[in-house]
């Protein structure tokens, strides 16, 4: 039957200003500041208190989760990563890498002076279950003695009394996005890792839509310089969420890297430590910065079948850690080094020796 043609004009009127709305909506995300959401956190499976309401264009992205964890979602890029992994020419894919009993960094140019207290006291072994537990054969992560995590304002309120008891004898925390966004745990955070006993340090997530500068101000700004903390990490991906979708040269990218990393490093007396994952590795980092300590994530193989021939000294082997001190997942990261090298490298006294 044909609609009078008084009532089909109402219709079109309405269906008009229902588009014209969205594109109104979409235009405000035009040239906003910057509110990143780095890939290497895990979202909440609860809403934390305090927090800002998200915008459309952080709002994570949900999936199902296993029948023993309560609802959670997955951290960008996990399902992705490997696929963009860099193959070993030297390693068969069915051969694990042997465990080297080093950590592979070059020596930083300045070392962190550390309260010997943290250090004198033994270290908590690995008890963390996992979600989605990888088999890394001979290069598990389990038979290094130094595990840690990372976290945000994605974990909630943490028990960092229960985190330590379970294995975390580190933590990196989520400081600062960009030059305007401060997580607003951190400081909770931060002062939580140190009362249990944890060595901590802080994270900057790199906004590729401000300059370098005015990012390493902001992260001096807000991140305590404290003598016992672990040397400042940037973290440097590429991240389909955020509101600025540049992606600039390589060039472009190093020397952005560089006015950051120098600056916080004559702040802090501490040579910063580069965070990254595979994808912008390959576009960006492959043989560059081979004088600064590398943190590398590679959840589903060891890091040298995705990062052959890369020295490192942090390694993030899962984005589905499980532990009592944390709702939902967290990130699970492991030293390159035995105990010994630990507490010389964490305590500053000395450099942690390169290994063929």
């Amino acid at each position: 039957m044909r609609l009078p043609g008084l009532l089909t004009s109402l219709i079109a009127s309405l269906c008009l200003v229902g588009c014209s709305s969205t594109s109104g909506i979409d235009a405000l995300d035009v040239g906003k500041p910057s509110n990143e959401i780095t890939s290497s956190v895990v979202r909440p499976s609860a809403p934390v208190a305090s927090v800002p309401a998200m915008t459309r264009a952080n709002k994570p992205r949900r999936t199902v989760e296993e029948a023993s964890v309560a609802e959670s979602v997955r951290p960008f890029g996990l399902a992705e990563e490997e696929t963009v992994a860099l193959s070993s020419p030297e390693l068969p894919d069915n051969v694990d890498p042997p465990v080297e009993p080093a950590a592979l960094v070059s020596p930083p140019k300045l070392f962190s002076r550390s309260a010997p207290l943290m250090l004198s006291g033994p270290l908590t072994r690995y008890a963390f279950r996992d979600a989605k537990p990888i088999n890394f054969g001979r290069s598990s992560p389990r038979h290094l003695a130094v595990h840690g995590v990372d976290v945000s304002r994605w974990q909630g309120d943490v028990n960092w009394e229960k985190l330590r008891a379970q294995g975390a004898n580190f933590a990196y925390i989520k400081a600062t996005d960009g030059g305007d966004h401060l997580d607003p745990m951190f400081m909770k955070n931060w002062r939580g890792a140190e009362a249990a006993g944890l060595k901590r340090g802080a994270y900057h997530f790199f906004y590729w839509c401000r300059t370098a500068g005015e990012q390493a101000d902001w992260f001096i700004r807000n991140v305590p310089r404290m003598e016992g903390a672990l040397p400042p990490v940037i973290d440097v991906e590429w991240n389909g969420e955020s509101t600025c979708k540049r992606r600039p040269s390589r060039e472009k990218v190093l020397e952005k890297m560089q006015v950051f990393m120098d600056k916080l490093e004559r702040h802090y007396g501490q040579r910063p430590i580069i965070y990254t994952a595979p994808d912008f590795y390959r576009d960006n980092l492959q043989g560059a910065f081979l004088d600064y300590p590398f943190w590398l994530r590679a959840v589903a193989q060891h890091p040298s079948k995705v990062y052959p021939g890369r020295k490192w000294l942090f390694w993030q082997y899962s984005g589905s850690g499980l532990s009592h001190g944390v709702t939902g997942r967290i990130d699970l990261n492991v030293f390159h080094g035995d105990e010994r090298q630990w507490r010389a490298w964490a305590g500053g006294r000395t450099t942690v020796a390169d290994a063929d």
